[in-house]
């Protein structure tokens, strides 16, 4: 049986501003239904790493609590703490940067609790009893909400293709050592011939495994293997792509994983989590670092469903009907149908990640896109 996705796209005018069509989007696809009063509302999103500027905007999250507000429930921005280097390794770090890029109080009207806690280590053990986990462990404030409101930037990813729902559940709910789980089985390789031996991936490295060394011609990285814990922050730091995934069954691996950790946080949720994908700005890499590259498609839209797996199909879909845009970092399959992710990351199957939610029972992949 299809799943309803439910499209608005980005056109607005006198009588119905795009925030009032997100008001009607959710509503007719049935998210107030779900929720009732005096709940505790979990916002999921992404906050954005400081100098990115691709993240939701927070004017439509503050629309979002509004309308969950309303309904006489009590929403709460949230997120779990980064395992890489960056500026939201922590819980005051994490509210620092959440701030800046525009989600206080004052703006939002809801508080913002990071869902780990101080340092990542709050978290709950989620028995799963699945092929790569038995057992993952999730931010506490997210297994405690009442209820779960995903809402994802759907963009392009250098691990998994792109970076939906899936993701923002699986990874982004996780605590740091859910995190450390999913990551621990990829480790980046470098290129010698490509290093200038700049150190700014040293810099960078969260677990200090990346030292920089010198033989009779040039200064180079070296990683260590037993200390990567396969983050990928190297990979786009490095101006000089020097810095290379090895491209083997670790990528599956990771895809399944997060797939794992996604049926983990909704395991408590039946009924009670929903989701949304804002299709715009769509960058070719995460949210997580601090600057972000051009759009490769225009603006498409903005979907909601109660299946996670339909949504990130459908988002991959429409942004794979669209024309890529010129002067971008998609170079092949710009034409209409051609796989952009796959124009950007050649060696990363993002359909692992559905195929493997639908067979975890997470939802279906066959969808019908109800335009509002």
């Amino acid at each position: 049986m299809k799943s309803n996705v439910y499209f608005a796209d980005i056109r607005a005018g006198h009588k119905e501003n795009l925030l009032d069509k997100l008001s009607r989007l959710v509503k007719t696809a049935g998210m107030p239904d779900m929720i009732n009063k005096n709940e505790l509302v979990a916002l999921k999103l992404h906050f954005g790493e400081p100098g990115n500027a691709s993240f939701i905007r927070p004017l439509f999250i503050r629309k979002l609590a509004e309308d969950i507000t309303n309904m006489g429930a009590s929403p709460f921005l949230t997120d779990a703490n980064t395992l890489y280097s960056g500026e939201r390794g922590n819980s005051v770090k994490h509210l620092h940067a959440a701030i800046q890029n525009g989600f206080a109080y004052s703006t939002v009207n809801a508080p913002i609790i990071i869902a780990d806690g101080l340092r990542g280590k709050s978290e709950t053990a989620v028995k799963v009893n699945l092929k790569r986990f038995k057992e993952v462990y999730i931010g506490k404030e997210i297994t405690e909400a009442d209820f779960l409101l995903s809402v994802s930037h759907f963009k392009g990813h250098e691990l998994s293709g792109f970076g939906g729902t899936l993701k923002n559940l699986g990874m982004g709910c996780a605590s740091r050592r859910g995190k450390l789980a999913q990551h621990s089985t990829l480790s980046p390789a470098i290129k010698r011939k490509k290093c200038i031996g700049c150190a700014e991936c040293a810099s960078h490295c969260s677990q200090h495994a990346i030292s920089i060394k010198k033989n009779e011609t040039k200064k180079y990285a070296e990683i260590d293997q037993a200390k990567c814990i396969g983050c990928g922050e190297c990979i786009i730091i490095c101006a000089n792509e020097a810095v290379q995934i090895r491209w083997n069954q670790s990528v599956p691996v990771f895809l399944e994983n997060m797939a794992e950790y996604t049926a983990g946080v909704l395991q408590n949720k039946k009924d009670k989590a929903f989701f949304i994908n804002f299709i715009v700005d769509v960058s070719p890499a995460c949210d997580c670092y601090g600057h972000n590259d051009a759009p490769i498609v225009q603006n498409i839209g903005i979907v909601a469903s109660k299946n996670p797996v339909a949504i990130d199909q459908a988002s991959v879909d429409l942004i794979n009907k669209e024309q890529g845009l010129p002067n971008t970092c998609l170079k092949t399959n710009l034409a209409s149908g051609e796989d952009k992710f796959k124009g950007i990351y050649p060696n990363v199957n993002w359909e692992i990640q559905l195929e493997y939610a639908e067979e975890l029972g997470l939802g279906n992949r066959d969808y019908e896109l109800i335009k509002i």
